[in-house]
Protein backbone atom coordinates (compact mmCIF):
# COMPACT_ATOMS: atom_id res chain seq x y z
CA UNK A 1 0.00 0.00 0.00
CA UNK A 2 3.10 2.24 1.21
CA UNK A 3 4.54 1.81 -2.29
CA UNK A 4 1.17 1.92 -4.39
CA UNK A 5 1.03 5.54 -2.50
CA UNK A 6 4.16 7.06 -3.32
CA UNK A 7 4.37 6.17 -6.80
CA UNK A 8 0.82 7.26 -8.03
CA UNK A 9 0.54 10.46 -5.80
CA UNK A 10 4.20 11.57 -7.36
CA UNK A 11 3.03 10.97 -10.96
CA UNK A 12 -0.29 12.67 -9.92
CA UNK A 13 1.40 15.63 -8.91
CA UNK A 14 4.22 15.95 -11.14
CA UNK A 15 1.24 16.48 -13.88
CA UNK A 16 -0.81 18.98 -12.41
CA UNK A 17 -0.50 22.59 -12.97
CA UNK A 18 -2.94 24.51 -11.26
CA UNK A 19 -2.03 27.98 -12.10
CA UNK A 20 -2.70 30.10 -15.21
CA UNK A 21 -1.09 33.47 -12.86
CA UNK A 22 1.56 35.74 -14.96
CA UNK A 23 2.99 36.29 -11.62
CA UNK A 24 3.62 32.64 -11.55
CA UNK A 25 6.28 33.25 -14.06
CA UNK A 26 8.67 34.67 -11.29
CA UNK A 27 10.93 33.22 -8.72
CA UNK A 28 10.01 29.02 -8.05
CA UNK A 29 6.09 30.32 -8.73
CA UNK A 30 3.02 30.28 -6.83
CA UNK A 31 3.94 29.64 -3.18
CA UNK A 32 1.14 26.89 -1.94
CA UNK A 33 0.38 26.92 1.94
CA UNK A 34 -1.05 23.51 2.29
CA UNK A 35 -3.28 23.42 5.32
CA UNK A 36 -5.04 19.89 5.57
CA UNK A 37 -9.16 19.47 6.60
CA UNK A 38 -10.31 21.74 8.55
CA UNK A 39 -7.64 24.18 8.88
CA UNK A 40 -7.76 25.39 5.71
CA UNK A 41 -11.31 26.71 6.47
CA UNK A 42 -10.05 28.23 9.43
CA UNK A 43 -7.19 30.30 7.27
CA UNK A 44 -4.78 28.17 7.44
CA UNK A 45 -4.14 27.74 11.03
CA UNK A 46 -1.43 25.20 11.97
CA UNK A 47 1.02 26.20 14.50
CA UNK A 48 -1.16 25.70 17.87
CA UNK A 49 -3.13 23.29 16.52
CA UNK A 50 -3.47 19.79 18.07
CA UNK A 51 -5.89 17.29 17.68
CA UNK A 52 -6.13 13.49 18.25
CA UNK A 53 -8.07 12.55 14.96
CA UNK A 54 -6.69 15.41 12.34
CA UNK A 55 -3.47 14.80 10.45
CA UNK A 56 -1.01 18.40 10.74
CA UNK A 57 1.89 18.61 8.97
CA UNK A 58 2.23 21.90 9.52
CA UNK A 59 3.42 21.56 12.86
CA UNK A 60 5.04 18.14 13.32
CA UNK A 61 5.03 17.97 16.82
CA UNK A 62 1.15 17.80 16.60
CA UNK A 63 1.66 13.84 16.10
CA UNK A 64 2.22 12.36 19.12
CA UNK A 65 -1.79 13.25 20.09
CA UNK A 66 -3.06 10.55 18.28
CA UNK A 67 -4.01 7.86 20.63
CA UNK A 68 -2.37 4.03 20.28
CA UNK A 69 -5.33 2.77 18.20
CA UNK A 70 -5.89 4.98 15.51
CA UNK A 71 -4.83 5.35 11.75
CA UNK A 72 -5.42 8.30 9.81
CA UNK A 73 -6.21 9.04 6.48
CA UNK A 74 -6.72 12.27 5.04
CA UNK A 75 -6.98 14.11 1.04
CA UNK A 76 -8.00 16.88 0.02
CA UNK A 77 -9.20 17.79 -4.19
CA UNK A 78 -10.47 21.80 -4.75
CA UNK A 79 -11.39 23.72 -7.63
CA UNK A 80 -10.54 27.28 -8.94
CA UNK A 81 -11.83 30.11 -10.75
CA UNK A 82 -9.28 32.90 -10.79
CA UNK A 83 -10.45 36.45 -12.77
CA UNK A 84 -7.17 38.82 -13.14
CA UNK A 85 -7.78 42.52 -14.26
CA UNK A 86 -5.54 44.84 -16.09
CA UNK A 87 -7.41 47.50 -15.68
CA UNK A 88 -8.67 47.50 -18.91
CA UNK A 89 -9.44 43.44 -19.77
CA UNK A 90 -11.02 40.55 -17.60
CA UNK A 91 -10.45 37.49 -17.95
CA UNK A 92 -11.24 34.16 -16.34
CA UNK A 93 -9.65 30.91 -16.01
CA UNK A 94 -10.53 27.40 -14.15
CA UNK A 95 -7.83 24.85 -12.31
CA UNK A 96 -8.64 21.80 -10.19
CA UNK A 97 -6.17 20.37 -8.40
CA UNK A 98 -4.89 17.51 -5.94
CA UNK A 99 -4.34 19.46 -2.79
CA UNK A 100 -2.51 16.64 -0.80
CA UNK A 101 -2.56 13.46 0.80
CA UNK A 102 -1.80 12.77 4.48
CA UNK A 103 -1.35 9.33 6.56
CA UNK A 104 -1.08 9.44 10.09
CA UNK A 105 -0.48 6.56 12.84
CA UNK A 106 1.07 5.65 16.54
CA UNK A 107 4.66 4.17 16.77
CA UNK A 108 4.98 3.60 20.15
CA UNK A 109 3.29 4.80 23.36
CA UNK A 110 3.28 8.87 23.41
CA UNK A 111 5.27 8.47 19.54
CA UNK A 112 3.65 9.20 16.35
CA UNK A 113 4.28 9.56 12.70
CA UNK A 114 2.69 10.61 9.38
CA UNK A 115 3.80 10.48 5.74
CA UNK A 116 2.71 12.33 2.58
CA UNK A 117 2.79 14.27 0.14
CA UNK A 118 1.98 18.20 -0.09
CA UNK A 119 2.31 20.76 -2.67
CA UNK A 120 5.49 23.64 -2.44
CA UNK A 121 4.77 25.94 -5.33
CA UNK A 122 3.21 25.91 -8.53
CA UNK A 123 4.09 27.72 -12.10
CA UNK A 124 1.69 27.67 -15.28
CA UNK A 125 1.14 30.84 -17.49
CA UNK A 126 0.72 31.70 -20.72
CA UNK A 127 0.43 35.14 -22.20
CA UNK A 128 1.77 37.46 -24.76
CA UNK A 129 0.57 40.17 -27.79
CA UNK A 130 1.29 41.54 -31.00
CA UNK A 131 4.49 43.09 -31.10
CA UNK A 132 6.33 45.20 -34.42
CA UNK A 133 10.04 45.05 -35.59
CA UNK A 134 11.09 47.08 -38.69
CA UNK A 135 7.68 46.86 -40.15
CA UNK A 136 7.49 42.83 -39.14
CA UNK A 137 4.37 41.97 -37.40
CA UNK A 138 5.49 39.30 -34.96
CA UNK A 139 3.26 37.81 -31.59
CA UNK A 140 5.36 37.44 -28.86
CA UNK A 141 4.16 34.54 -25.76
CA UNK A 142 5.50 33.73 -22.92
CA UNK A 143 4.71 30.30 -20.98
CA UNK A 144 5.88 28.07 -18.04
CA UNK A 145 4.87 25.21 -16.40
CA UNK A 146 5.72 23.17 -13.34
CA UNK A 147 6.04 23.28 -9.26
CA UNK A 148 8.34 22.15 -6.80
CA UNK A 149 6.37 19.26 -4.60
CA UNK A 150 7.52 17.48 -1.37
CA UNK A 151 7.20 13.70 0.15
CA UNK A 152 7.92 13.95 3.56
CA UNK A 153 7.74 11.62 6.44
CA UNK A 154 7.66 12.54 10.36
CA UNK A 155 7.63 11.87 13.70
CA UNK A 156 6.88 13.36 16.80
CA UNK A 157 7.51 12.60 20.59
CA UNK A 158 5.65 13.61 23.95
CA UNK A 159 8.39 13.28 26.77
CA UNK A 160 6.43 14.45 29.30
CA UNK A 161 2.28 15.40 29.46
CA UNK A 162 1.76 18.60 27.61
CA UNK A 163 4.87 19.14 25.80
CA UNK A 164 6.06 17.63 22.33
CA UNK A 165 8.25 17.63 20.00
CA UNK A 166 8.56 16.47 16.22
CA UNK A 167 10.30 16.69 12.55
CA UNK A 168 9.76 16.52 9.55
CA UNK A 169 12.07 15.35 6.74
CA UNK A 170 10.62 15.86 3.11
CA UNK A 171 12.08 14.76 -0.39
CA UNK A 172 11.62 18.17 -2.01
CA UNK A 173 11.34 17.60 -6.00
CA UNK A 174 9.93 19.30 -9.10
CA UNK A 175 10.49 20.20 -13.02
CA UNK A 176 10.73 23.77 -14.60
CA UNK A 177 9.63 24.98 -18.20
CA UNK A 178 10.00 28.38 -19.10
CA UNK A 179 9.89 29.72 -22.73
CA UNK A 180 9.33 32.95 -24.98
CA UNK A 181 7.52 32.03 -28.34
CA UNK A 182 8.12 34.70 -31.58
CA UNK A 183 5.75 33.84 -34.15
CA UNK A 184 5.94 35.52 -37.38
CA UNK A 185 2.51 37.22 -38.65
CA UNK A 186 3.20 38.79 -41.85
CA UNK A 187 6.33 36.72 -42.95
CA UNK A 188 6.57 33.19 -43.71
CA UNK A 189 9.84 33.11 -41.11
CA UNK A 190 10.18 30.53 -38.70
CA UNK A 191 8.87 30.22 -34.81
CA UNK A 192 11.81 31.06 -32.69
CA UNK A 193 11.27 29.74 -28.83
CA UNK A 194 13.79 30.53 -26.03
CA UNK A 195 13.38 27.76 -23.67
CA UNK A 196 15.23 27.18 -20.15
CA UNK A 197 14.44 23.89 -18.39
CA UNK A 198 15.64 22.84 -14.88
CA UNK A 199 14.34 20.68 -12.23
CA UNK A 200 15.88 20.66 -8.10
CA UNK A 201 15.88 17.92 -5.97
CA UNK A 202 16.85 18.31 -2.26
CA UNK A 203 15.92 17.83 1.46
CA UNK A 204 13.94 19.75 3.26
CA UNK A 205 13.77 19.64 7.18
CA UNK A 206 10.79 20.81 9.46
CA UNK A 207 11.58 21.13 13.22
CA UNK A 208 8.39 21.61 15.74
CA UNK A 209 7.31 22.20 18.79
CA UNK A 210 3.89 22.36 21.11
CA UNK A 211 3.17 22.98 24.83
CA UNK A 212 -0.43 22.63 26.18
CA UNK A 213 -1.72 24.52 28.96
CA UNK A 214 -4.91 23.07 30.81
CA UNK A 215 -6.94 25.85 32.02
CA UNK A 216 -9.24 23.23 33.78
CA UNK A 217 -10.99 19.89 31.78
CA UNK A 218 -12.61 21.28 29.00
CA UNK A 219 -10.18 24.49 28.53
CA UNK A 220 -6.43 24.62 27.11
CA UNK A 221 -4.24 26.78 25.59
CA UNK A 222 -1.52 25.53 23.01
CA UNK A 223 1.71 27.09 22.09
CA UNK A 224 3.21 26.28 18.59
CA UNK A 225 6.39 26.99 17.06
CA UNK A 226 8.59 25.57 14.29
CA UNK A 227 11.11 26.33 12.44
CA UNK A 228 12.76 25.37 8.78
CA UNK A 229 16.40 25.77 7.39
CA UNK A 230 17.58 27.54 4.48
CA UNK A 231 17.97 25.15 1.51
CA UNK A 232 20.82 25.35 -0.74
CA UNK A 233 20.08 23.64 -3.41
CA UNK A 234 22.33 22.99 -6.93
CA UNK A 235 20.41 22.35 -10.26
CA UNK A 236 21.02 21.72 -13.89
CA UNK A 237 19.61 24.06 -16.35
CA UNK A 238 19.26 23.47 -19.84
CA UNK A 239 19.00 26.88 -21.82
CA UNK A 240 18.04 26.74 -25.61
CA UNK A 241 17.12 28.29 -29.01
CA UNK A 242 15.42 26.69 -31.21
CA UNK A 243 13.23 27.34 -34.94
CA UNK A 244 10.04 25.43 -35.69
CA UNK A 245 8.00 25.81 -38.85
CA UNK A 246 5.36 25.53 -36.17
CA UNK A 247 4.16 26.79 -32.80
CA UNK A 248 6.08 23.81 -30.65
CA UNK A 249 3.19 24.71 -27.93
CA UNK A 250 0.32 24.14 -30.30
CA UNK A 251 1.84 20.77 -31.62
CA UNK A 252 5.22 19.37 -28.76
CA UNK A 253 5.94 16.85 -31.38
CA UNK A 254 7.25 18.67 -33.99
CA UNK A 255 11.03 18.53 -34.44
CA UNK A 256 13.35 21.90 -34.47
CA UNK A 257 13.72 22.93 -38.02
CA UNK A 258 17.37 24.49 -36.59
CA UNK A 259 18.92 24.30 -33.35
CA UNK A 260 20.80 27.99 -32.98
CA UNK A 261 21.77 27.40 -29.43
CA UNK A 262 21.97 24.32 -26.55
CA UNK A 263 23.55 24.04 -23.36
CA UNK A 264 24.14 22.63 -19.93
CA UNK A 265 24.80 24.91 -16.96
CA UNK A 266 25.60 22.78 -14.38
CA UNK A 267 25.27 22.93 -10.48
CA UNK A 268 23.57 26.56 -10.62
CA UNK A 269 22.71 27.76 -7.00
CA UNK A 270 19.12 27.83 -5.49
CA UNK A 271 18.17 28.59 -2.18
CA UNK A 272 15.00 28.63 -0.54
CA UNK A 273 14.11 30.43 2.78
CA UNK A 274 14.79 30.30 6.83
CA UNK A 275 11.12 29.58 8.27
CA UNK A 276 10.19 30.72 11.93
CA UNK A 277 6.53 30.24 12.96
CA UNK A 278 4.57 31.29 16.25
CA UNK A 279 0.88 29.83 17.05
CA UNK A 280 -1.40 29.81 19.92
CA UNK A 281 -4.37 27.83 20.04
CA UNK A 282 -7.41 28.48 22.76
CA UNK A 283 -9.70 25.63 22.49
CA UNK A 284 -12.87 24.18 24.95
CA UNK A 285 -15.40 21.44 24.26
CA UNK A 286 -17.20 23.61 21.76
CA UNK A 287 -14.82 26.03 20.85
CA UNK A 288 -11.64 26.96 18.80
CA UNK A 289 -10.11 30.20 17.83
CA UNK A 290 -6.40 30.07 16.66
CA UNK A 291 -3.58 32.95 15.48
CA UNK A 292 -0.25 32.06 13.30
CA UNK A 293 2.83 34.03 12.05
CA UNK A 294 4.76 33.08 9.98
CA UNK A 295 8.26 35.31 8.82
CA UNK A 296 10.26 33.84 5.79
CA UNK A 297 13.86 35.38 4.99
CA UNK A 298 13.75 35.62 0.74
CA UNK A 299 16.23 38.33 0.74
CA UNK A 300 19.54 38.02 -1.22
CA UNK A 301 18.79 34.16 -1.46
CA UNK A 302 21.00 32.71 -4.49
CA UNK A 303 18.45 32.89 -7.93
CA UNK A 304 20.24 31.95 -11.86
CA UNK A 305 19.74 36.02 -13.34
CA UNK A 306 19.41 34.10 -16.96
CA UNK A 307 15.81 33.12 -15.78
CA UNK A 308 14.72 36.64 -15.19
CA UNK A 309 16.97 39.58 -15.41
CA UNK A 310 16.98 40.20 -11.78
CA UNK A 311 19.42 40.53 -9.20
CA UNK A 312 19.90 39.03 -5.60
CA UNK A 313 18.91 42.74 -3.93
CA UNK A 314 15.96 43.49 -6.14
CA UNK A 315 14.69 40.14 -6.77
CA UNK A 316 12.78 38.74 -3.42
CA UNK A 317 11.39 40.46 -0.36
CA UNK A 318 11.48 38.71 2.75
CA UNK A 319 7.26 37.19 3.75
CA UNK A 320 5.21 37.98 6.57
CA UNK A 321 1.97 36.00 6.83
CA UNK A 322 -0.48 36.39 9.28
CA UNK A 323 -3.52 33.39 9.55
CA UNK A 324 -6.25 33.63 12.24
CA UNK A 325 -9.68 31.39 12.42
CA UNK A 326 -11.97 29.65 14.32
CA UNK A 327 -14.32 26.88 14.79
CA UNK A 328 -17.91 26.16 16.82
CA UNK A 329 -19.65 22.84 17.46
CA UNK A 330 -23.06 23.19 18.67
CA UNK A 331 -22.32 19.87 20.86
CA UNK A 332 -20.12 16.96 19.15
CA UNK A 333 -21.37 14.20 20.84
CA UNK A 334 -25.14 14.81 20.66
CA UNK A 335 -27.63 12.43 18.76
CA UNK A 336 -28.72 14.91 16.51
CA UNK A 337 -26.18 15.10 13.24
CA UNK A 338 -26.76 18.66 13.20
CA UNK A 339 -25.85 19.38 16.26
CA UNK A 340 -22.24 17.94 15.39
CA UNK A 341 -21.55 20.15 12.53
CA UNK A 342 -18.26 21.82 12.62
CA UNK A 343 -18.79 25.51 11.41
CA UNK A 344 -15.32 27.38 10.52
CA UNK A 345 -13.99 30.65 9.63
CA UNK A 346 -11.17 32.89 8.57
CA UNK A 347 -8.77 35.22 7.02
CA UNK A 348 -5.15 35.27 6.65
CA UNK A 349 -2.53 38.01 4.52
CA UNK A 350 0.99 38.06 3.20
CA UNK A 351 2.89 39.71 1.05
CA UNK A 352 4.39 38.20 -2.18
CA UNK A 353 8.10 37.04 -1.44
CA UNK A 354 8.67 38.55 -5.43
CA UNK A 355 9.27 41.50 -6.97
CA UNK A 356 8.10 41.87 -10.40
CA UNK A 357 9.64 44.27 -13.12
CA UNK A 358 7.03 46.41 -14.68
CA UNK A 359 6.48 48.24 -17.58
CA UNK A 360 4.03 51.10 -19.33
CA UNK A 361 2.23 49.34 -22.11
CA UNK A 362 1.44 52.23 -23.91
CA UNK A 363 4.81 53.44 -24.42
CA UNK A 364 7.04 50.66 -22.87
CA UNK A 365 8.54 52.99 -20.54
CA UNK A 366 10.08 51.31 -16.95
CA UNK A 367 8.03 51.72 -13.63
CA UNK A 368 10.56 49.79 -11.77
CA UNK A 369 9.78 47.06 -9.60
CA UNK A 370 6.22 46.34 -8.13
CA UNK A 371 5.05 43.28 -5.41
CA UNK A 372 1.59 42.44 -4.33
CA UNK A 373 -0.62 42.08 -1.27
CA UNK A 374 -2.75 38.97 -0.89
CA UNK A 375 -5.98 38.83 1.49
CA UNK A 376 -8.45 35.55 2.43
CA UNK A 377 -10.83 35.13 4.22
CA UNK A 378 -12.27 31.51 4.03
CA UNK A 379 -15.39 29.58 5.30
CA UNK A 380 -16.32 25.97 5.44
CA UNK A 381 -18.52 22.62 7.30
CA UNK A 382 -16.94 19.83 8.86
CA UNK A 383 -19.59 16.89 8.23
CA UNK A 384 -18.85 13.99 10.67
CA UNK A 385 -19.55 10.71 10.15
CA UNK A 386 -19.26 8.99 13.97
CA UNK A 387 -18.74 5.42 14.44
CA UNK A 388 -20.16 3.96 17.91
CA UNK A 389 -18.80 1.24 18.09
CA UNK A 390 -15.48 3.01 18.85
CA UNK A 391 -16.45 6.74 19.04
CA UNK A 392 -14.16 7.33 16.07
CA UNK A 393 -15.41 10.44 14.23
CA UNK A 394 -14.45 10.64 10.33
CA UNK A 395 -14.98 14.03 8.87
CA UNK A 396 -15.93 15.41 5.44
CA UNK A 397 -14.51 19.18 5.30
CA UNK A 398 -16.00 21.40 2.74
CA UNK A 399 -14.56 24.42 2.39
CA UNK A 400 -15.40 28.20 0.53
CA UNK A 401 -12.52 30.37 -0.12
CA UNK A 402 -11.52 33.97 -1.46
CA UNK A 403 -8.57 35.92 -2.10
CA UNK A 404 -7.31 38.68 -3.87
CA UNK A 405 -3.77 39.80 -4.71
CA UNK A 406 -3.03 43.66 -4.60
CA UNK A 407 -0.56 45.34 -6.66
CA UNK A 408 0.78 47.68 -5.42
CA UNK A 409 2.24 49.43 -8.78
CA UNK A 410 0.09 50.71 -11.53
CA UNK A 411 0.31 48.42 -14.39
CA UNK A 412 -0.07 45.04 -12.91
CA UNK A 413 -2.71 42.74 -12.80
CA UNK A 414 -5.01 42.43 -10.16
CA UNK A 415 -6.15 38.78 -9.46
CA UNK A 416 -8.75 37.49 -7.60
CA UNK A 417 -9.29 33.71 -6.66
CA UNK A 418 -12.59 31.75 -5.71
CA UNK A 419 -11.73 27.89 -4.20
CA UNK A 420 -13.87 24.81 -3.51
CA UNK A 421 -12.66 22.52 -1.61
CA UNK A 422 -13.75 18.95 -0.72
CA UNK A 423 -11.48 16.66 1.25
CA UNK A 424 -11.87 13.11 3.32
CA UNK A 425 -10.41 12.82 6.91
CA UNK A 426 -10.50 8.92 7.88
CA UNK A 427 -10.12 7.86 11.33
CA UNK A 428 -10.36 3.91 11.42
CA UNK A 429 -9.54 1.66 14.31
CA UNK A 430 -6.39 -0.16 12.67
CA UNK A 431 -4.14 -0.90 15.85
CA UNK A 432 -7.22 -2.64 18.45
CA UNK A 433 -6.30 -6.25 19.80
CA UNK A 434 -9.56 -8.14 19.26
CA UNK A 435 -10.14 -10.92 21.87
CA UNK A 436 -11.74 -14.32 20.51
CA UNK A 437 -13.33 -16.87 22.63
Amino acid sequence: MLIAFLTITIVIFAQQVGSNSPYSRYGYGLLSNPSPGASEAMGGISYGLRRSQQANPGNPASYSELDSLTFIFDIGVSGHLARMNDGVNNRDFYNGNIDYITMQFPLLRNVGASIGLLPYSKMGYNFGGARSLSNIQYIETYRGSGGLNQVYTGVAWEPAKNISFGANISYLFGNYTRSSVVTPVTSSALVGETKYMYNIRELKYDLGLQYTIPIDKARSVTLGAVYTPKINGRADVNPSEMLYATDPYQNPRTAPSQVLKTDTLQDTGFQLPHTFGLGVTYQTGHFLVGLDGTYQMWQNLAYPALLDDLTDDTRFNDVIRINTGMEYVINPISQNFFQRIRFRGGFSFANSYTNFSVNNPENGESMGMGSFREYGVNVGLGLPFHDYMTGHVSMLNIGFGYSRQQPDTDFMISQDMFKVSINMNINEFWFYKRLFN
